[in-house]
């Protein structure tokens, strides 16, 4: 189905004076009719007069009000007639009626406030047992802004089996109300369900850390992706995914951003062990490497300028003592021997 943006005038204000002022003429047709009846003239004034009290309100339901970003979706006897757009004050077939199943729909997201109890008297709204009716149409109404939408979190497992607890927030709008309105059943709840399904998708073809091994990208050849380490790259495959599996509702992803990522509280306190295990390693890797270069670097020296000759034993002994001093957590107590090594 395709939209149609219905090209009607901006004339709300003018119907509204008229039939006003109809109604008020009708009143007055009222009081005149009956007295000129009580000297025997033709009641038609006074028939018509009542006639246009009775029907007169039709037109007011045609009244429509629109802000900025808005848009009806108006249906007549069942059928589509077109989708109204722009800010204004319209004036519509009095029985066209709007659609929007997504009226009452509420969820995590901008743009869903629960109003109910903000209903009164003034709303022009009315209470049939525990049914609320809002006759303004205010809940049909279709925003067009971009809206943002925040997920729960998901425990979803990455390519390497470790549960990570992901949430994103997925900025969205409408571009086509009609496929939005008749595509799909309730295009909120459509978004968030296929936000959920595109998430796990993604998120099993990543490690939560770089890992050896594992392609990410579908090339056959390893790399170094990551949730943790290509967020940036995540979110756009996530947001792709998404606007795939969304088109068909009329919808556009604007963006999509990952925020919240952890490990599962189950596995939390291990990986984080092998974390702090992994530190450790690196940073030993690094203190050996400097031992090493810098104990041949004091046996060159001292070779070079002949400071003193040293045989195997010694220079092992002094290799020995060296790397103790340069690779021990705590500072060497120096012992100064002075006498001969045999």
């Amino acid at each position: 189905m395709e939209e149609k943006i219905l090209s009607n005038r901006k004339n709300g204000m003018l119907v509204l004076i008229l039939t006003t002022l109809l109604y008020l003429a009708a009143v007055a047709g009222c009081i005149f009719g009956g007295m000129m009846i009580g000297d025997g003239a033709n009641p038609a004034l006074l028939v018509i007069s009542i006639i246009w009290l009775c029907l007169g309100w039709i037109p007011y339901c045609g009244l429509k009000v629109l802000k900025p970003q808005e848009a009806l979706v108006l249906t007549l006897f069942g059928k589509y007639v077109g989708t109204l757009k722009g800010d204004g004050f319209y004036f519509i077939n009095p029985f066209c009626t709007s659609v929007n199943p997504a009226a009452d729909t509420h969820l995590n997201q901008s743009g869903d406030v629960d109003n109910k109890s903000a209903k009164s008297v003034l709303s022009l709204g009315f209470s049939v047992g525990k049914t609320e009716v809002d006759t303004t149409g205010n809940g049909k109404k279709i925003s067009l802004k971009i809206m943002t939408l925040n997920n729960n979190r998901q425990k979803i497992n990455d390519c390497l089996g470790n549960p990570v607890e992901i949430g994103i927030a997925v900025m969205w709008r409408v571009v086509d109300t009609a496929k939005a309105v008749f595509h799909v059943d309730n295009y909120k709840e459509y978004l968030s369900l296929q936000c959920d399904t595109a998430l796990r998708n993604i998120v099993r073809i990543y490690p939560y850390d770089v890992a050896p091994n594992v392609d990410t990208t579908g090339d056959g050849i390893a790399d170094e992706g990551s949730l943790r380490g290509s967020s940036e790259v995540v979110a756009g495959r996530i947001r792709d995914e998404i606007q795939r599996r969304v088109d068909e509702a009329g919808l556009e992803i604007v963006e999509a951003r990952i925020t919240y990522l952890a490990y599962a509280p189950e596995i939390a306190a291990v990986m984080l062990q092998r974390q702090q295990a992994s530190a450790v390693i690196d940073a030993r890797k690094m203190i050996v490497d400097g031992a090493v270069g810098m104990v041949e670097m004091a046996l060159d020296r001292l070779s070079q300028n002949g400071v003193v000759e040293l045989d195997e034993e010694r220079k092992a002994a002094m290799v020995s003592n060296l790397l103790v001093v340069l690779c021990g957590n705590r500072d060497a107590q120096p012992i100064v021997n002075s006498g001969s090594l045999y």
